[in-house]
């Protein structure tokens, strides 16, 4: 069903309040760590707290100097706070029509992953959504709901994308696990599977990489995915880059791989017989899906012969059956 005015709107509202609302997060997070008096022996310490341990470093004994750090920094989380409220009350307002028309959402646990990537400097640059979660950002690409019941899923997963080009040219992208840890200081690196970080809960974050940029994957990382040829044709084309809701009522920012690419893997993955089984018949769905809203919903994604040149062999079969009818007419 294709998004009528109002929704059109709405949507169109809520990406300007989530420009405010990111930059009033990015204030906060610029005004660095947390800093805290603490008293040893009659004496007043200044304390630089970890946000993801809670643990802290001595600045030194109180002085003016200390004093000054403490001052300025409260003044910056002052101004950053009031910001934060104004923007956020932006978006509440928002939040109501947006819930009232039905528009696509999303789990709050992948929300608060991608506000906290965006604040990093992660999302685009280095990463992007893949899976399930890319099913309401392809919705609101194509002004249509068309993945009802499709876009459920109880984890989140990412692909690298950042290359040496890249990530020169943007701003340098904060480790992974810091920023998952900034959200939950019990994420952890799951020792059988370690592209895989998982939470208390059991909350699963997975991110995958294509071998053709394997190489500019950090060492640094604690997160260690392991390449995957078919992660190459999410590389390719053009990405989406939209803003949604969560259900928790707050926005976030999704970038997904190009539709057409992604419609071609989830129909790949579908016929894969080391594949959950359980995911087989919603990999196909979604396939089907996703191709009927980019020939229907999104002509800036044309299906033609220039599109059909660059498919890989191992793909072909899948292209002409899904773009079947773009590729008659």
């Amino acid at each position: 069903m294709r998004f009528n005015a109002e929704q059109l709107r709405i949507v169109e509202n809520l990406r300007g309040a989530y420009a405010s609302y990111h930059e009033a997060l990015r204030a906060g997070a610029g005004c660095g760590p947390r800093l805290v008096w603490k008293n040893s022996k009659g004496t007043d310490y200044l304390y630089e707290m970890s946000n993801v341990t809670e643990s802290g470093r001595s600045l030194g004994p109180r002085s003016a100097e200390t004093e000054l750090k403490f001052d300025a920094f409260e003044a910056c989380r002052a101004d950053a706070a009031g910001r934060l409220r104004e923007s956020t009350e932006a978006v509440a307002t928002l939040a109501k029509l947006y819930r009232s028309l039905d528009l696509p959402r999303i789990d709050p646990r992948v929300g608060e992953i991608l506000r906290q990537f965006d604040v990093d400097g992660l999302l685009g640059a280095a990463l992007m959504v893949v899976g399930t979660n890319t099913m309401a950002a392809y919705e609101i690409e194509a002004q249509s709901r068309f993945a009802s019941s499709l876009d459920a899923t109880n984890d989140a997963d990412f692909a690298w994308r950042g290359s040496g080009t890249q990530l020169a040219i943007a701003a340098p992208p904060g480790p992974i696990m810091q920023s998952l840890r900034a959200i939950d200081r019990r994420y952890t690196v799951n020792s059988e599977k370690p592209f895989q970080a998982l939470n208390a809960k059991g909350y699963e974050v997975e991110v995958l990489i294509a071998p053709s940029i394997d190489q500019y994957y950090p060492k640094s990382e604690r997160l260690r995915p392991i390449p995957l040829p078919e992660q190459e044709w999410l590389l390719l084309g053009e990405p989406v880059d939209v803003v949604v809701l969560d259900l928790g009522g707050l926005p976030a920012r999704i970038v997904a791989p190009d539709p057409r690419w992604m419609a071609l893997h989830k129909a790949w993955l579908a016929e894969q017989p080391k594949r959950n089984r359980n995911k087989f018949e919603k990999d196909r769905k979604q396939s089907v899906r996703l191709a009927e809203a980019v020939m229907d919903f999104m002509p800036h994604y044309a299906v033609n012969a220039q599109f059909m040149a660059s498919v890989p062999s191992e793909l072909v079969s899948y292209a002409e059956k899904l773009f079947a009818r773009a590729l008659r007419g």
